[in-house]
């Protein structure tokens, strides 16, 4: 089945960086267009960054994080990443990756920007 699992999250100062991973497994990985979402306390789960099937392909972001965060993906691995720089408060959320063929999520990685 659909596995994906996330990791990398941790605590972090403002204006620090913290790289995530996303393994996947249980799927075709290469023709999946990949996305990151995030939920902070309280709020809906939002998307923050998509990537398409190929490694080089189009990209898009969420306005709050364009200029800061890099979607990346390695299809030979199955993994896709997300570069976090100059992080502020308001990244502080749990961060899940998502296929966008299929409906699964997997358990999140917390990621909590304070100083």
């Amino acid at each position: 089945q659909v596995q994906l699992v996330e990791s990398g999250g941790g605590l972090v100062q403002p204006g620090g960086s913290l790289r995530l991973s996303c393994a996947a497994s249980g799927f075709v990985f290469s023709f999946s267009p990949m996305s990151w979402y995030r939920q902070a306390p309280g709020k809906e789960r939002e998307l923050v960054a998509a990537i398409s099937i190929s490694s080089g392909g189009g990209t898009s972001y969420a306005e709050s994080v364009k200029g800061r965060f890099t979607i990346s993906r390695d299809n030979a691995k199955k993994m896709v990443y997300l570069q976090m720089n100059s992080l502020k408060l308001e990244d502080t959320a749990v961060y899940y990756c998502k296929s966008a063929n299929f409906g699964s999520w997997g358990q999140g990685t917390q990621v909590t920007v304070s100083s």
